[in-house]
Formats: C-alpha cells, sequence, structure tokens
C-alpha cells in the first residue's frame, strides 16, 4: 500500500473534513432545536399537535434517507429557479448548491430521531420534581426551562452521543448531491490515482477521530452531569 498522494491531496483532504464536520454541526445544533419542539408537542401538546408531530417523526424515521435528500435536491431544488427573482437574491449562491439540501435533510432527518429520544427523556423525568417545581409556584415555561427540559437532557446525554455518531455516518450521502465531503474525496482520490484501498482507508482514520472526539467530549458531559434517579 502507498500513500505518497497524501502529500499532493491534503488540501482536498482538509476540505472534505471541514465539509463534513460542517454538515454534521449544522444538522445537529438546528435538528436538535426543532426535535425539542417536537418532543414537547407529543408530550405535552394539544391533539392536533400531537399528530402533526407524530406524523413528521413518522415519515423521517420511515423513508430512507438517502429519498428524502433527492427529494429535496432534485424535486426542491428543480423548481427553486422558477421562483421570480430568486436567481438575482442575494440567497441564490447558497440555495443552488448541494451543501444547502444536504444540510436540510439531514436537519429534518436528525431532528425526527432526536425528537424521539427526548420525548422519552422527558417522559422519563420524575414527577414528583415537576409537582416540586410547581409547589413553588413555577410558571409552566419557567418549570420547563429549569427542571423538566435539563433533566430530561441529563437523562437522554448517552443516547443523544450515540445519534451523533450515526449521524456522523450519514453524511457520506450527500455525495450523491455534488457534496465534496470525505467520502466524496476519497472518491475522487480513488479516480485520480487508481488507488481502490489507501483513499479509503484514510477516510476511515478520519472518521474514527471525529468519532473518538464525539465520544470524549459525551462522556466529559455525562460525567460532569451525573443523573440521579
Amino acid at each position: 500500500m502507498t500513500f505518497s498522494w497524501i502529500s499532493a491531496y491534503w488540501p482536498l483532504l482538509l476540505t472534505g473534513a471541514v465539509q463534513t464536520v460542517s454538515l454534521l454541526a449544522i444538522s445537529v445544533v438546528f435538528g436538535f432545536v426543532i426535535a425539542i419542539g417536537l418532543a414537547f408537542a407529543q408530550v405535552s401538546g394539544g391533539p392536533l399537535l400531537r399528530v402533526l408531530a407524530r406524523g413528521y417523526c413518522t415519515f423521517f424515521r420511515g423513508t430512507p434517507l438517502l429519498i428524502q435528500l433527492w427529494l429535496l435536491y432534485y424535486g426542491v431544488g428543480s423548481l427553486l429557479p422558477m421562483i421570480p427573482g430568486i436567481r438575482q437574491s442575494l440567497f441564490w449562491p447558497i440555495l443552488r448548491e448541494g451543501f444547502f439540501f444536504a444540510a436540510v435533510s439531514f436537519t429534518l432527518n436528525y431532528a425526527a430521531y432526536e425528537a424521539e429520544v427526548l420525548r422519552g427523556a422527558l417522559l422519563a423525568v420524575p414527577k414528583g420534581e415537576l409537582e416540586a417545581g410547581r409547589a413553588f409556584g413555577m410558571r409552566p415555561l419557567t418549570l420547563t426551562r429549569r427542571i423538566w427540559l435539563p433533566r430530561a437532557i441529563r437523562i437522554a446525554l448517552p443516547t443523544i452521543g450515540g445519534e451523533i455518531v450515526m449521524q456522523l455516518k450519514a453524511t457520506p450521502l450527500a455525495f450523491t448531491v455534488t457534496v465534496m465531503d470525505l467520502y466524496a474525496v476519497a472518491t475522487k482520490v480513488r479516480q485520480d490515482t487508481l488507488l481502490v484501498y489507501e483513499p479509503l482507508v484514510v477516510v476511515t482514520v478520519f472518521y474514527l477521530i471525529i468519532t473518538a472526539i464525539i465520544a470524549r467530549s459525551f462522556r466529559f458531559l455525562e460525567a460532569q452531569v451525573p443523573v440521579r434517579r
């Protein structure tokens, strides 16, 4: 096996790593925010909100992420240029890129899975803690912000870490919509150099490093905020 090609392709590898981490960070951050709303809608929302939230989660968890990505990229993406003035807008340089559609689809998909995790965690919060907060005169929003949601996140931390790793392993799908992520870089190197295994080995090491960072970070967080039942 030879790795002399790395000296020529390391800038592209770095670009791919940045694209992969960016997709992961965007989808996790925005997806988590959406997931909080979906989880509360299922746990304490009205009948209509519960149905809509469950329908959302069922759709995105019940269909392949690749199909969701292609529906956005080839479906919505083909309709955007037909909107009057969209090509002249400040947003067109972003909307025309595959990265935008990959980020949106990954975010929506991650939100559905994380919403189910948070829903279970919200239901697992001891009722006595919520009743104690109400006894102190906390309003519902204050109770949620200071007790219910933080407690649920502490309970769900190990699962959240696992979901983020799973999200990382889904990022290579962005390659199918022209995003130059790590997997796309490996494919280009293989095409240019006719090397079969070496580019995949290098990219695998990158993924393992990112996974190790995520795992260590969540172990640190779990140690700082132990769950007391």
